[in-house]
């Protein structure tokens, strides 16, 4: 038993634990403390982008398995990642046209999706669920999708971390891959604790259908219209989850009271990355997807996701591309797109209404260049990353290009790169215009792009020569 005289002693200690806990929950970011969610083992683990990972996978007939890519199944294998052996994990090939397209001019290097849980309840790689494994198509650099996430996390916004991985197949050497943390469970509890809210990524089933559910546009109370953002929830929606969500849209579309339903900072810091890297395969683009929708309380968010496309390239490949540098470097910061299709994009259209929340992105914005492009971080990142990739690379065996042609594509992405950075800030400084019409009627303010060719950075027509 303990003797009276210590039981203050113990009490006082006991107190002083419990007022440093509390201290440290609320104000622990502003003294270097995070809380262990933010920073689950396999963060240090997986995605650590000093090195370049190792991975194989075993399975029984992996060569089956890729023979019927144009199928989404799962298969069962065993993954060693590093060193240690994870069994009964679920793979399968992922991607849309992507995947498509790969099949079409015979390569066989096709993006993964990994899933440590699919065949065994509550199997984790140190705390991680889910990833993937990209295949870095129509990226000659292997950097656009890196390069985006570094940016999103750099200016705040929870997004995928990623890190390069040496892939084999049963020992023999398949490529380099990007590791991509997949937005699951894992992922939301990381950025938003255990009382995490509802996440989900809208996605159409045809782009001939209306689609006003994926663009966020509120059409109706009935749960039924919006499919498209139920139908790839990460989490069940139950009724109540949908009539939030709905709510939320209507007050969206009413362009009143955004704060109670947006978290307007958050989704102006999405956007001041995603119109800087000239994305048109996302929300503000024809297509409205790639994205994902996050939920709480009644508030919602933008995360960002497949930046494959981005600087500019999505319309490489497509009917009547645009492979105008001019363009795309002085893509206008304020309406990133046609007027018939952002003003169907209340997210970012309705709340750039507001000069309040205008000024807020522009701040975000000159926030990013000054910080990640006129700091000259971008150039020491990108390089880094060079160096470190450059030996895996040549002598990649499933390349979609060759060595020289990644060179080419790494020079260019850098260079589009200072010449937006330069663009955007002569935007923001008023020496160039913010708008599409304002940059009509004064061409000869636009930043020369010089040299400049978009397509070495990734094209449909890289694809024809088949595998290098």
């Amino acid at each position: 038993m303990l003797e009276s005289k210590h039981i203050g002693k113990i009490v006082l200690v006991a107190i002083l634990l419990a007022s440093l806990l509390t201290v440290g929950l609320f104000v622990g970011d502003s003294l270097g403390l995070y809380r262990a969610s933010l920073y689950p083992a396999y963060v240090k683990r997986l995605f650590d982008d000093s090195r370049v990972h190792t991975i194989d996978i075993s399975m029984e007939d992996f060569e089956g398995f890729i023979d019927d890519a144009g199928r989404e199944h799962y298969r069962e294998a065993t993954f060693t990642i590093d060193g240690d052996v994870m069994r009964n994990v679920g793979v399968r090939v992922k991607g849309n046209s992507s995947r498509r397209l790969t099949r079409k001019y015979g390569h066989r290097r096709f993006s993964f999706k990994v899933k440590m849980d699919h065949y065994v309840d509550g199997q984790y790689y140190h705390g991680l669920d889910e990833f993937s494994l990209d295949a870095s198509f129509q990226d000659n650099s292997y950097l656009k999708t890196y390069l985006v996430y570094d940016l999103m996390n750099h200016l705040g916004v929870p997004a995928p971390r990623t890190s390069f991985a040496w892939l084999t197949v049963d020992g023999e050497p398949y490529g380099l891959y990007l590791i991509i943390e997949e937005p699951n469970e894992s992922f939301i509890r990381r950025h938003f604790g255990d009382d995490y809210g509802q996440l989900y990524k809208p996605d159409y089933k045809t782009l001939q259908a209306e689609n006003k559910d994926v663009w966020l546009v509120y059409h109706g109370d009935d749960p039924a219209l919006y499919e498209n953002i139920f139908r790839k929830a990460r989490f069940k929606p139950n009724e109540a989850d949908k009539a939030r969500l709905i709510n939320s849209l209507k007050v969206l579309w009413s362009k009143e009271n955004l704060e109670t339903v947006v978290n307007i900072d958050l989704v102006m810091r999405y956007f001041a990355v995603h119109n800087f890297v000239v994305n048109l395969d996302g929300y503000l683009g024809h297509t409205a997807h790639n994205y994902f929708l996050y939920e709480k309380d009644g508030v919602l968010s933008m995360l960002p996701w497949d930046y494959n496309l981005a600087f500019g390239t999505y319309a490489l490949g497509m009917p009547n591309p645009i492979n105008d540098a001019r363009f795309f470097i002085n893509h206008p910061i304020n309406t990133p797109g046609t007027f018939e299709v952002v003003s169907q994009r209340p997210m970012f259209h309705h709340l750039m209404q507001v000069k309040e929340n205008r000024d807020l992105y522009h701040q975000h914005l000159d926030e990013l260049v000054k910080s990640y492009f006129e700091s000259g971080l971008y150039r020491l990142k990108l390089d880094g990353m060079l160096r470190l990739i450059a030996p895996y690379v040549r002598r990649d065996p499933t390349a979609f290009i060759s060595y020289d042609d990644h060179v080419v594509g790494a020079d260019t992405l850098l260079e589009f790169c200072r010449l937006r950075a330069e663009s955007v800030r002569g935007q923001l400084d008023g020496t160039i215009p913010k708008t599409t019409r304002g940059q009509r009627e004064n061409p000869e303010t636009l930043i020369d792009p010089g040299e400049l060719w978009i397509p070495d950075m990734g094209e449909i027509a890289d694809l024809k020569d088949g595998p290098h």
